[in-house]
C-alpha cells in the first residue's frame, strides 16, 4: 500500500497511533516544565540521500538515528527529555509500511527514555525528509553550554569516537569485514545505525556537580565529530586547548580495520558518534571517569593559549592544529 492511496488523513490515523492519546488530536500539545527548571528547545532535520539511504538505514533505524540526533542534543545541553514533535515530508508512492516502521524506531528509541511523540505535521515532499523538535528541561544552574570552559579544565569524551563512521564503510563496502569477528562488524554497524544519546551521563553529572554548586560545565555533543566539538567549545569560549594524540579512545574493531593514521582520523573527523565532549576541573572530571569506567576518557587541557592543538609527547614534532574544514560541512561537501 502506498501513502497517495490512503491520502493525508488515512496517514495520519496510522502515525497517531504512536503519540499518546491525549497529546494529540488539537492545534498544539501542552507541555508541563518541572517546577525551578529552564526549557530547553532543539530543532534537527534528516534528509534522504544526505543524512541516510535504503543502501545503508533501514526505515526502522531512520527512525531511531531521528531521535537519538535530537535527544543528544539535549544530553549536550544537561537537559532531560519531555517529548518531541515529528514532521515528516514524503512522497506519495512511499510505502505505507515505510512510514510504520520509521515510527517503530522513533519509539523503539524514546521509550527508553520515557519520551512521547507529542504531535508534528505530515505533507508531501519531493524528497524524504524528517524534522524533529525535542522539548526538554534543565535546572539553570546545572546547564552545559559550549561558552564557559576555562583554562586548566580537562577535555573528557565518553565512548569511542569513530565507530559510526566505520559502521558506515561496512555498509557500504561488505567486502572490508572480512577482517572483522562477528561482534566487531555489529559494534560499529549499530554505532552508526543505531546510536544511544548520552543521556544516562547526566545523573552521575549532576550528583557531582551538587558537591560544588558553582562549577561551569562547558561541551557539546560529538555529532559532527571530535575535532568539530572541541574547536567549537574552544571558539565559544575563546580558549585553546592541547589533545593528546595517545589517549583518544579507538575501539578495538575500529583499529582492527583500520591503519593507525586512519584510526585516528575517523574519530576526530568522521561524526554521528553523538557522544558528549566535556570540560571541567581536573577533581571532577577523574570523578566522573571513575563513575563511567571505560565509558569515558581524560584527552587532554583547555589553555589560554587560542592554538587548537593535537600533540604526542613521545613525538613532539607531530603538532597539528584541529579545524573544522576536515570534516562534514553542509553546502561544501
Amino acid at each position: 500500500m502506498l501513502v497517495k492511496e490512503i491520502g493525508e488523513q488515512g496517514l495520519l490515523a496510522i502515525v497517531q497511533r504512536f503519540c499518546p492519546p491525549e497529546m494529540v488530536g488539537d492545534d498544539a500539545a501542552i507541555l508541563s516544565v518541572p517546577r525551578d527548571e529552564s526549557l530547553v528547545i532543539t530543532t534537527d532535520m534528516l534528509v534522504d540521500n544526505v543524512h541516510f539511504s535504503d543502501r545503508t538505514t533501514s526505515p526502522f533505524d531512520v527512525g531511531w538515528r531521528s531521535a537519538t540526533v535530537n535527544l543528544s542534543d539535549l544530553a549536550a545541553m544537561g537537559a532531560f527529555p519531555l517529548g518531541i514533535t515529528v514532521a515528516l515530508g514524503i512522497t506519495g508512492d512511499q510505502p505505507v509500511a515505510w512510514v510504520e516502521q520509521l515510527y517503530q524506531g522513533l519509539t523503539t528509541c524514546l521509550n527508553q527514555y520515557n519520551t512521547p511523540i507529542m504531535g508534528g505535521d505530515i505533507c508531501r515532499s519531493s524528497v524524504t525528509c524528517i524534522s524533529i523538535t525535542a522539548f526538554g528541561s534543565v535546572n539553570p544552574d546545572l546547564a552545559i553550554k559550549r561558552s564557559v570552559a576555562r583554562p586548566g579544565d580537562v577535555i573528557v569524551v565518553t565512548g569511542y569516537h569513530g565507530d559510526s563512521r566505520g559502521g558506515l564503510e561496512l555498509l557500504l563496502h561488505p567486502e572490508l569485514q572480512t577482517q572483522l569477528t562477528a561482534n566487531q562488524r555489529l559494534s560499529l554497524i549499530q554505532a552508526h545505525q543505531r546510536p544511544q544519546p548520552r543521556l544516562d551521563v547526566l545523573p552521575k553529572l549532576q550528583t557531582l556537580l551538587a558537591s560544588q554548586p558553582s562549577t561551569a560545565i562547558a561541551g557539546m555533543d560529538s555529532s559532527d565529530g571530535l575535532a568539530d566539538a572541541i574547536v567549537q567549545i574552544c571558539r565559544a569560549s575563546q580558549v585553546g586547548a592541547q589533545v593528546q594524540r595517545c589517549q583518544i579512545p579507538i575501539s578495538e574493531a575500529l583499529q582492527t580495520l583500520l591503519p593507525p593514521q586512519q584510526a585516528l582520523e575517523w574519530p576526530l573527523y568522521g561524526g554521528e558518534d553523538f557522544q558528549l565532549v566535556l570540560c571541567l576541573p581536573g577533581d571532577l572530571a577523574q570523578l566522573l571517569v571513575q563513575q563511567l569506567g571505560t565509558a569515558a576518557s581524560i584527552i587532554g587541557e583547555i589553555t589560554s593559549h587560542p592554538n587548537i592543538l593535537l600533540i604526542d609527547d613521545a613525538e613532539p614534532s607531530t603538532v597539528e592544529e584541529l579545524s573544522l574544514s576536515r570534516g562534514f560541512q553542509h553546502f561544501l561537501s
